[in-house]
């Protein structure tokens, strides 16, 4: 399964941050997949923010769960991430995982977002 993120590179404070995940060479309705997303700041640490589950339910970190939405497109094999009410804290690379039996097991490469006016 690959993985790869699209979106903005830059968000101007306060905006929505919107990240779209496209997943090739498997299905995002198998079960048993959760499809999350995981962001990175400079400081190198790992954040989970939230996921998207192969039936259609989500979870979002309780500390992001107010400013976060995530939806999936069944048709284009995506699921999406909205961030509203940015600050430069949210400044990181964004990463789109698969959690499966095996724990998180293909990550997209990753993209870098930047919310700065």
């Amino acid at each position: 399964v690959q993985l790869q993120e699209s979106g903005p590179g830059l968000v101007n404070p306060s905006q929505t941050l919107s990240l779209t995940c496209t997943v090739s060479g498997g299905s995002i309705t198998t079960p048993g997949n959760g499809w999350n997303w995981i962001r990175q700041n400079q400081g190198k640490r790992l954040e989970w923010i939230g996921a998207v589950g192969y039936s259609g339910g989500s979870l979002a970190n309780p500390s992001l769960k107010s400013r976060t939405s995530m939806s999936r497109d069944t048709a284009k094999n995506q699921f999406t991430l909205q961030l509203s009410s940015v600050t430069p804290e949210d400044t990181a690379v964004y990463y789109c995982v698969q959690f499966t039996n095996n724990g998180f097991d293909s990550w997209g490469q990753g993209t870098q977002v930047t919310v700065s006016s």
